[in-house]
């Protein structure tokens, strides 16, 4: 296995911020690792120096001859009227036929790729920067957090690809769920070091608390002996029978290991404040139409009513009408017809995709949340979320023209939260977040007292906090019947569904074969008995599979439970990491049977179909 590129030694500095001290990890052919760590960390930095938009202070960056890097940026980089056609064939090494294939499957149709690319939602502008990626051929991607303002389905169609790619990724995403389901490796961007790990960040995890827990009574054990050498020499040092012993200690003490147990990260614990009143009413729109102008509704007829507690999570697609309706509730878009009602005393505190853009340049953290707290909101208050969000001691005099983009979020975050509103309307809170703010906010809004209309894309986020499920579809905002899970696993269907008619190289353009050659010739004649075999065949082939993984998945599974019980007693010794590594072997062949079971299963369905129109149904 090829490693494709490397940094080593590296340190990099922003005045008297370090970023990386001495810093190396390398990534290698087909290796698809997730990189995470705190905001301000250096992750985007790390990718600016990669691709050489920024230099090391020190060390170096090796690049193999045969890497074909392709960057993925937060930023924007098209003209006002450039089209998405023209914007994906830039520098394009693929025809646009199979570029529009390929785009089939994030969801552009033939007539987004003639319209102007900054026309497009944020969700659109992604899909359109991810093709254009792929247009490059790239071996090696740098992807920075791509799922940003993306739809569900589409995130899901995107993690799909990113399973099947056969090149390497490195993936900054702050959405575990999407980790856990695209990479096999993690890189570690923390305390100026950059740690790799195998496996995906479910793994990262396990792996992190064990060798912790290992150092920690490492750390315990070494503590005991330099208290009993110094007790030793306390008692002894003085008396000449034992004076060489008392010194021999001491020379032991000397050579003893130092072993460092780095602090856990700081992590957030927000406390939203208490709102000042919540009533059994909070909202009621009533048979409403949203738009922008007479001649563009994007909702008609929205009935729906919103109770004191009611978590409400909106969900659809983009570009569906999600944030219209949230900009409406929120005052900042009138009804074309309709009205929307508040309850006694309601007030709402408005958090949109953009807000973080609107903070002021020369406030400082402190100042931008003072400016939009709540008139009874002590100083001290201030204070506590601002720590609480990861901004403590001087960092709350920082002006806002320094914050990197999740720094800036949780600060338009906390001016929302300070608000002490009846209702949150949130659009999208969790974008540039790091684990462990996300976490703190879920945890905070589950147990927030007032009402809340949410719309995010990051699946823990939304199952845990939404109770309430409104669907926008067609123009139509409905209650979904079932939990969030269902409403995932019927997209899952529908996303996949979806591309496994338009992955690469399994979407021909129209009258051309496969491989983009000459037109496919006609199928030649057949015998109809010696069709029905080979159909019954494959057919007795699929269940033997079935079967067989059946099997395997039992006796695998069976061994499983029995070392998570043998875990559970001892998890610390070499025995118990040996068997989490035995587990992790097991989990990755019950990967496999499962793939191999799931791919025997949606095989024998199609050769079904097949048999039933070849015998009419008989």
């Amino acid at each position: 296995m090829e490693t494709l590129l490397q940094l080593q030694s590296g340190s990099k500095s922003f005045g008297p911020k370090l970023l990386f001290d001495g810093a190396a990890f390398a990534i290698n052919e087909g290796e698809h690792a997730g990189v995470i760590g705190p905001n301000g960390a250096g992750k985007t930095t790390l990718f600016k120096i990669l691709i050489g938009d920024e230099t090391l202070d020190d060390g170096q960056v090796i690049k193999s001859r045969r890497l074909r890097l392709g960057y993925l940026s937060q930023h924007d980089h098209w003209s006002p009227d450039e089209t998405i056609e023209s914007y994906v064939t830039r520098d394009a090494t693929l025809p646009i036929w199979e570029l529009k294939a390929i785009g089939r499957g994030l969801g552009l149709e033939e007539e987004h790729f003639h319209r102007h690319v900054a026309s497009f939602s944020g969700g659109y502008r992604m899909r359109a920067k991810l093709l254009a990626l792929i247009a490059k051929q790239p071996n090696l991607m740098l992807l920075d957090e791509p799922t940003n303002y993306l739809d569900l389905e589409t995130v899901m169609v995107l993690e799909k690809f990113l399973q099947s790619y056969d090149g390497a990724f490195l993936l900054i995403s702050h959405d575990r769920e999407f980790l856990r389901r695209t990479t096999d490796h993690t890189v570690e961007v923390e305390a100026g070091q950059i740690t790799k790990y195998n496996g995906n960040i479910d793994d990262y995890f396990e792996q992190k608390e064990l060798l912790r827990a290992q150092l920690e009574a490492r750390a315990m054990s070494l503590e005991e002996k330099r208290k009993s050498i110094l007790d030793f020499v306390a008692r002894f040092g003085a008396k000449a029978t034992k004076a060489s012993q008392a010194q021999s200690r001491l020379k032991q003490l000397d050579k003893m290991e130092s072993i460092e147990v780095k602090p856990l990260p700081v992590t957030a614990r927000i406390r939203i404040p208490a709102p000042q009143r919540v009533g059994k009413l909070v909202i009621q729109v009533k048979d409403a139409d949203l738009g922008y102008t007479p001649h563009r509704t994007i909702l008609q007829k929205v009935s729906l009513q919103l109770s004191g507690n009611d978590h409400m999570a909106v969900v659809g697609l983009n570009g569906a009408g999600k944030s219209t309706l949230l900009k409406a509730i929120a005052g900042k878009l009138q009804p074309q017809r309709g009205s929307i009602e508040f309850g006694y005393e309601v007030t709402l505190a408005y958090f949109a995709q953009h807000t973080a853009e609107e903070l002021l340049p020369e406030d400082t953290v402190f100042r931008a949340m003072e400016r939009k707290a709540h008139s009874s909101v002590t100083r001290q208050e201030i204070l506590d979320l601002a720590g609480s969000l990861l901004f403590s001691g001087d960092d709350v005099q920082k002006p806002i023209r320094v914050l990197s983009g999740g720094e800036k979020s949780r600060v338009a975050l906390g001016q929302v939260l300070l608000q002490k509103a009846s209702c949150l309307v949130l659009d999208e809170p969790t974008n540039h977040l790091d684990f462990q703010t996300v976490e703190a906010l879920t945890q905070a809004l589950k147990s927030y007292e007032g009402s809340l209309v949410v719309v995010s894309h990051d699946r823990g986020f939304i199952s845990r906090v939404g109770t309430k499920l409104l669907e926008i579809h067609e123009g139509k905002a409905s209650t979904y019947p079932g939990t969030y899970d269902d409403y995932v696993w019927s997209l899952e269907r529908g996303a996949y569904a979806t591309l496994r008619t338009t992955t690469p190289g399994t979407s021909p353009q129209p009258g051309r074969s496969a491989t983009g050659g000459s037109p496919a010739p006609e199928a030649p004649s057949f015998n109809y008995k010696e069709k029905k075999k080979e159909l019954d065949r494959k057919i007795r082939q699929c269940d033997n599979t079935i079967a067989d993984m059946d099997k395997k998945l039992a006796k695998h599974q069976e061994r499983m439970a029995v070392l998570n019980e043998e875990l559970s007693k001892d998890s610390t010794s070499a025995e118990g990491v040996k068997k989490i590594q035995e587990m992790g072997k097991l989990q990755e062949q019950i990967d496999e049977f499962e793939a191999a079971w799931l791919a025997a299963a949606e095989e024998k369905e199609k050769v079904l179909e097949e048999l039933k129109a070849l015998t009419g149904g008989v």
